[in-house]
């Protein structure tokens, strides 16, 4: 029976467990930080479940705008809606100020983030729970490779494997001169740690991460600066669009920094200053640093047994997500293909087809990806895989994959 030893339990890592358990193999997810990965406790999930508060409070400051007027709630008074909706140019036309989301409802953080803490734990307790009644050993423990087929646990356990697959993911990207305290100067990864929402948030980028939560904290009382480096908010998305989608933060308040960029970020008492490169200054509460992502591909040993990284710290990997070592396959972020959860997961199951030998529909289900990838590049100006030279751009960060 084949053995299959998977370092990381995000969507790459779990999916091909279950895979791989499924076509009969023994399977082993070494996992340090729980599994879901960062998609499930601290990314994807926990963003989109804050922004479904912030869109609850958007509607009812939008509802005006729909015609909809609220029913006495049986306390004598009637919930008090604006007579326009939030960020309408009909209602700034008219001279009439539209209320922002936070004065029409009220919102509760630590309700709020104790939600999304909860609601990301238990996706996470139901991934393991899944993964166990397919027989998948689960083993929380950070790991490292001693081989090319054995991977050792900080807890001193060597687990040996015919495959091992490499499915770290990704971290929010440091700036030397602007380091993340956890209090004042954030990432994404500490924002539901909060006790109350900031009162003047500076994001500094301007991609998918840094938008929504500008967006999200706006609608939720704050002040927001989004500083951009760019021409304009999501520069890696269709041009019009991110027209339309800067004019609607412009409206609703949000102060929008173009074509400048971050040069430090300090603590100054109980707020943060902001310095661009031009000499300004932005100050408020707390900075968010949103300014891409990189590999968790250090200190894992990979070098040392021939595996081959790219120039920003990702696997290497060719179209079955293959590594340089033959019986070694990598999926997902640490792999810069496309800082995706879809992407990690179908090349952690491509990487398990082809280890265990499946062929049809998981060669269909391949090509499907690989045009997903090439309308990616054309939209995104990255290079495709298997293009000359490998070269490609990334909105997350230095992100480049070399595919054969």
């Amino acid at each position: 029976m084949t053995r299959i030893v998977i370092l990381g339990g995000g969507p790459g890592g779990y999916e091909a467990a279950l895979v791989a358990a499924s076509l009969g193999a023994t399977v082993t997810v070494i996992d340090s930080d729980g599994i879901g990965g960062a998609c499930v406790l601290t990314d994807c999930v926990p963003s989109k479940t804050l922004i479904a508060t912030s869109e609850t409070m958007t509607n009812l400051a939008l509802a005006p705008g729909l015609g909809i007027r609220p029913h006495g709630l049986g306390a004598g008074t009637e919930p008090v809606l604006p007579a326009v909706a939030w960020g309408m140019r009909s209602g700034l036309d008219a001279g009439v100020p539209p209320l922002t989301p936070p004065e029409v409802v009220s919102v509760d953080p630590e309700q709020v983030y104790e939600r999304v803490r909860e609601l990301a734990k238990a996706q996470s307790l139901d991934i393991e729970r899944r993964l166990e009644r397919e027989k998948v050993e689960v083993v929380h423990a950070a790991g490292r490779l001693v081989g090319p087929h054995a991977i050792e646990t900080n807890t001193g356990e060597t687990f040996v494997g015919d495959v091992i697959l490499i499915a770290t993911g990704a971290s929010p990207r440091d700036l030397p001169t602007a380091r993340p305290d956890g209090e004042r100067i954030l990432t994404w990864r500490h924002l539901y740690d909060l006790k109350e929402i900031p009162e003047h948030l500076v994001v500094v980028g301007s991609g998918v991460t840094g938008a929504e939560f500008a967006s999200a904290y706006r609608a939720m009382g704050a002040e927001v600066t989004l500083v951009s480096s760019r021409e304009r908010v999501l520069p890696g998305e269709d041009p019009d669009a991110a027209r339309v989608i800067e004019d609607v933060f412009v409206r609703r308040g949000i102060e929008v920094l173009n074509r400048s960029r971050a040069a430090s970020v300090r603590r100054i008492g109980d707020g943060v200053i902001v310095e661009l490169t031009d000499g300004r200054t932005v100050t408020g509460s707390h900075a968010l640093m949103a300014v891409g992502s990189v590999p968790r591909t250090k200190g894992l040993g990979l070098t040392d047994v021939g595996v081959r990284l790219g120039p920003g710290g990702h696997v290497n990997v060719d179209r079955m997500s293959r590594t340089s070592v033959p019986g070694v396959y990598a999926a997902g972020d640490c792999t810069g293909v496309l800082p995706l959860a879809s992407v990690a997961a179908m090349q952690g199951r491509i990487a398990m087809w082809h280890a265990l030998g499946e062929r049809g529909e998981p060669a269909a289900t391949r090509d499907r990806l690989l045009q997903h990838l090439h309308r990616a590049g054309d939209r995104h100006g990255r290079s495709h895989p298997g293009d000359e030279g490998h070269g490609c751009r990334r909105g997350r960060g230095d992100h480049c994959a070399t595919l054969a």
